[in-house]
């Protein structure tokens, strides 16, 4: 077993050895309900799992014999999510109709595949839903309107798929403007049980925005079903070596891992990047040059989305690591070495007015910094027991407490979005497993387990919260490299996001929904 003091030597060796000198778009008109709830969520499928067959042909999980899940919509609760398990309830997603001549806009299938798929995979990986089989449906759903019978003469009925036990329908229309290169998409939510409408809306944008559409309007689906917005417009921030030549750059990415876009060029080791809690600024760990002393240190930089400007934030010998904001997004607390024992310190967001946290004891490592959701606790990893263990105290460093006893290793804490919840690395029997804990520390669960294609155990790290504190967000070297995936937190619905050679590391869900 690795000591993280070795590790974190080890790393700052291989560095010293190393030669170096949002488009948006409208939305029309607003839900023709609203719906107040408790919780909400969701996480598509790996971008090589989409389907490329046209929007006519998408697929669906098979349908089941018996309806659960959706409550009697009494005061617009459609489906109830407090519960610790929410039962997933039966949905129904014809294809999107177009509408428009297919000789003029020959993308159109391109466009419209893209789109359900958006669709598909953010409810899909909600788990908040079943989907029935396109196989089942009584009614060609390419041939009827989007709204109902008498009221659309054309339009579908609700007993066909009242037959078949839908409790929601979801209908879309699309079209394309070949001279303006937008896409217009017409959508309808309803609750096939009391044959009411949901929802209706109309999104516009720049075909290149599709996906954006398609995210937008499951937010707005799982919104209006369950009060609170889904996951689907969020974004992940995480280091990857992507880049190539042994360097680890600062990515981000769709929460669903598509779109990955490249924020530094440090050409060097870049890690622990944390989001600012408006998500508007990253903050990360570069190794970067220093010219005068011709060495590397552990710097800590900056990033804003919205300009492209980096800022130096503390180059101070040693360690500037581990950082996380505050959250009113005015200080960063983080890891710094001096020289010495690494220690957490907080400091304004430009670097200034230093405080020291945490002062020991001699000889122990305090490090990685987690604030909770109302800014009163950290929880953090420290060795001072002797083995790397959680530990939380009040953000003044005061009232130290020691959270986790089990395992020879635990790491990388967080907290869930209401501040009940504690997820961590764990390390047992010879891997790493996330667990997940209440906040003082008990009812610890084992999240994940995984064994390696040679049928050794997995690997699993780095753990971090979606918005609304349903799912966890985590790295696994089960493939061979290390990559991203996600489960539901009480242990279901595992799935991969990413799915390439890379190796990716310690990714950060942003906290703010656009």
């Amino acid at each position: 077993m690795i000591s993280q003091k070795s590790l974190l030597q080890g790393i700052l060796a291989i560095v010293a050895g190393m030669v170096l000198s949002g488009v948006g778009f409208a939305a029309r008109a607003e839900s023709t309900e609203t719906a107040r709830g408790t919780a909400a969520d969701g996480a598509p499928a790996p971008a090589t799992a989409k389907s490329t067959e046209p929007p006519s042909t998408p697929t669906a999980a098979p349908a089941t014999a018996a309806s659960s899940g959706s409550g009697d919509a009494s005061g617009g609760i459609y489906i109830k999510v407090g519960e610790a398990k929410v039962k997933k309830s039966l949905i129904a997603l014809p294809a999107f109709q177009f509408q428009g001549q297919a000789g003029q806009t020959p993308q159109f299938k391109e466009v419209g595949a893209e789109l359900f798929n958006t669709v598909l995979n953010d409810l899909e990986m909600s788990a908040y839903f079943e989907f029935i089989s396109q196989k089942a449906f009584l009614e060609d759903a390419a041939k009827v309107g989007l709204k109902p019978a008498p009221g659309d003469p054309n339009g579908f009925k609700y007993e066909n798929w009242k037959q078949i036990g839908a409790e929601f329908l979801i209908r879309g229309a699309f079209k394309i403007s070949k001279e303006k290169a937008e896409v217009e998409f017409q959508a309808y939510l309803y609750h096939v049980p009391q044959a009411k409408q949901i929802l209706h809306k109309e999104y516009v944008g720049q075909s290149k925005d599709v996906r954006r559409i398609g995210h937008t309007f499951a937010n707005d689906i799982v919104k209006a079903l369950t009060g609170k917005p889904g996951n689907f417009l969020s974004r992940i921030v995480v280091g990857s070596d992507r880049a190539g030549n042994s360097w680890r750059e600062i990515y981000i990415m769709d929460w669903d891992a598509r779109n990955p876009r490249k924020v530094s060029d440090h050409k060097s080791i870049v890690l622990s990047p944390a989001w600012s809690p408006d998500s508007k600024t990253i903050v990360y760990t570069a190794y970067a040059y220093h010219s005068k002393a011709k060495t590397r240190n552990a710097d800590l930089f900056s990033y804003e989305l919205s300009t492209g400007k980096r800022f130096l934030l503390s180059s101070r010998p040693g360690i500037n690591s581990g950082a996380c904001y505050d959250t009113d997004g005015k200080s960063i607390y983080l890891t710094i070495s001096q020289g010495g024992n690494p220690d957490i310190f907080k400091m304004g967001e430009d670097g200034t007015n230093l405080t020291r946290i945490t002062n020991g004891p001699i000889g122990a490592m305090n490090v990685e910094p987690s604030v909770s959701p109302d800014g009163r606790m950290l929880a953090f990893s420290s060795d001072r027991s002797g083995q790397p263990m959680i530990y939380t105290m009040k953000s003044d460093g005061s009232s130290v407490k020691r959270m986790t006893f089990a395992g020879k290793y635990n790491a990388s804490p967080g907290w869930s979005p209401d501040g009940k919840k504690l997820v961590f690395a764990g390390w047992d029997k010879s891997h790493f497993d996330i667990f997940i804990m209440n906040a003082d520390g008990t009812g610890l669960e084992r999240l994940t387990t995984a064994n390696k294609k040679n049928g050794k155990p997995a690997n699993n790290e780095d753990p971090t919260f979606s918005v609304d504190g349903r799912q966890v967000l985590f790295v696994s070297d089960r493939s061979g490299s290390k990559q991203v995936f996600i489960i539901n937190v009480d242990g279901t619905n595992e799935r991969r996001l990413t799915s390439d050679s890379f190796n990716y590391y310690k990714p950060k869900w942003s906290r703010e929904v656009e």
